[in-house]
């Protein structure tokens, strides 16, 4: 799918005006890519279905900036991003982050083939795409950090991503409300978490990011 000239300028506007807010600093090689991931998962989103969201300005705020919101808290050299579906947050914090090496999962067949080509044409040699559920990982204990967007209750997912990282690795979990968060975490125990508060520019919406800093120490 092709956006029309304008409709690509006001994407590109908002991409760079949501930057800016959060405080990121974006290169042009950067921002051509991450446009050009846009209009991919636009042209093939037509066909396959990736995602509910269909208005391109939209998928500028709910894909890209909801998913470079955690910039801030990426950290080491071996990361996962469990439930990837067409790549987000991983492909968008590849693009911005390409001395760390990304392996996104999924087990959904279309979206992973989407993935896959989408890190062939970006020429993304930091991103591994895996079709393959979480809970087959073989418990290697290597990972630095995995994270999740909107993936599943975070008792489910500290003990489906624990075994994978490192002593020391980091869990991060990407929510909406803290009413929700609250309900969830009551269900966690003897962790000891962070949550911090997203600021997603132009989107209403509660977005948050808890953090399990024990993962990976108590097995």
């Amino acid at each position: 799918m092709k956006l029309p000239k304008d409709l690509q300028a006001k994407c590109i506007l908002r991409l760079k005006q949501g930057m800016e807010q959060m405080g990121q600093a974006m290169t042009e090689s950067e921002q051509d890519r991450l446009a050009s991931y846009l209009r991919l998962l636009l042209k093939w989103n037509s066909a396959y279905n990736l995602t509910a969201v269909r208005d391109p300005q939209e998928m500028v705020v709910r894909h890209l900036l909801d998913s470079l919101s955690i910039l801030p808290y990426i950290s080491g050299q071996a990361l996962l991003d469990a439930g990837t579906g067409p790549g987000l947050p991983g492909i968008p914090l590849a693009i911005m982050q390409p001395g760390r090496r990304f392996t996104l999962l999924d087990s959904n067949g279309k979206k992973i083939r989407f993935v896959r080509q989408a890190a062939l044409e970006l020429e993304l040699e930091n991103v591994i795409a895996v079709q393959q559920r979480i809970e087959d990982q073989n418990p290697t204990a290597t990972l630095d950090l995995v994270m999740a967007r909107a993936f599943t209750a975070l008792p489910q997912l500290y003990c489906m991503c624990n075994p994978l990282l490192r002593p020391g690795g980091r869990l991060l979990a990407m929510k909406g409300t803290a009413r929700s968060i609250a309900d969830e975490m009551s269900d966690l125990e003897g962790v000891t978490t962070e949550v911090h508060r997203l600021n997603v520019p132009f989107l209403e919406e509660e977005r948050h990011l808890v953090i399990i800093q024990e993962a990976g120490i108590s097995r």
